[in-house]
């Protein structure tokens, strides 16, 4: 391992992360010959092959091995040193831009992180932050890989959680959300599941965890859901979409509440009692500590504290 260079570092942590040998020369001003050599010679030096090429040719990755991996956390947390060793010793005036990338779940973003975002604005006003949107699975990869420092999600597959620390925030469940004056809000009798199916259905999309929640739901009840549901996980447009039609959304507490609580958005009195997700914070679980990364979290702890409570649905239990 003494013959490990930190060009070897760099190289391969920019493969792991741009799944692309050459978006990662691109990235690192070198050939794509030059990447593909100097992963090629780490390969040699570990003793093990640390990247999965794709079937499609050599360019592409399809991932990392398990040594890889391995190797993955230890190369960020020796190149995350070194950055800060040199911010440390470099002149105050002029230096690197502080960043912080952070990656939330559609479903889990409007009600977590805008108070968190504006609170540590305030006491951080120089800091570039970056937030990310995306499905589950897509974050934690690119948390693992160093490209986002935190994320808020959900816990996955013990796979893919290898090298990554959850910390629980809170839980919500699935509800039935209807614009206001929908003949289902109008009519609470009338909005039983059976009835919800006969509207169209907006719902988030194949490989998410709302969406197996939602065919679980279902499934539960020997119903099944309409091969025309629209799927999205546009959190916008879903509500938007909502907003001007008769659709039902099923959703994750937290992407409508803020909708629910000023009356935009109205609950259907459909008990959804098994369907909660415990929603929390990821980090990698060797990251050099941060404090603007620390101040962050604690910013999202108070976030999901003052949640307040679940709006309010008929005590009548539907089925």
């Amino acid at each position: 391992m003494r013959n490990v260079q930190l060009r070897h570092l760099r190289a391969f942590v920019a493969v792991a992360q741009e799944r692309h040998l050459a978006r990662a020369a691109e990235r690192l001003a070198l050939s794509q010959p030059a990447v593909s050599k100097t992963l090629s010679e780490l390969e040699a030096v570990v003793g093990t092959r640390l990247v999965e090429r794709s079937q499609a040719g050599r360019r592409g990755v399809q991932g990392l091995t398990p040594a890889g991996e391995q190797l993955l956390a230890h190369a960020l947390r020796v190149l995350e040193a070194l950055d800060a060793s040199a911010q440390a010793v470099a002149p105050s005036e002029g230096g690197r831009i502080e960043r912080l990338r952070i990656g939330a779940l559609p479903s889990v973003a409007p009600a977590l992180l805008p108070v968190a975002l504006a609170r540590l604005r305030e006491g951080w006003p120089a800091v570039q932050i970056l937030v990310k949107s995306a499905a589950n699975a897509v974050l934690l990869d690119e948390l693992r890989a160093g490209e986002l420092d935190l994320v808020v999600g959900r816990m996955s597959d013990p796979r893919l959680m290898g090298g990554l620390s959850f910390e629980l925030l809170h839980t919500e469940p699935l509800v039935f959300a209807v614009r206001a004056g929908h003949p289902l809000a109008r009519d609470p009798k009338a909005a039983s599941v059976l009835e919800v199916l006969g509207y169209p259905l907006v719902v988030y999309g194949e490989g998410t965890i709302p969406r197996h929640n939602t065919e679980s739901f279902l499934s539960a009840r020997g119903l099944a859901l309409p091969r025309n549901a629209l799927q999205t996980l546009d959190v916008a447009v879903a509500r938007a979409l909502v907003g001007v039609s008769d659709a039902v959304w099923i959703t994750p507490l937290g992407a409508a509440r803020s909708e629910l609580a000023d009356g935009r958005l109205v609950r259907l009195p459909i008990e959804t009692a098994g369907t909660e997700e415990p929603v929390g914070l990821l980090q990698r679980s060797e990251a050099e500590p941060s404090p603007l990364r620390a101040a962050m979290a604690g910013l999202l702890r108070e976030a999901a504290k003052q949640q307040g409570a679940l709006p309010q649905i008929s005590p009548r239990r539907l089925k």
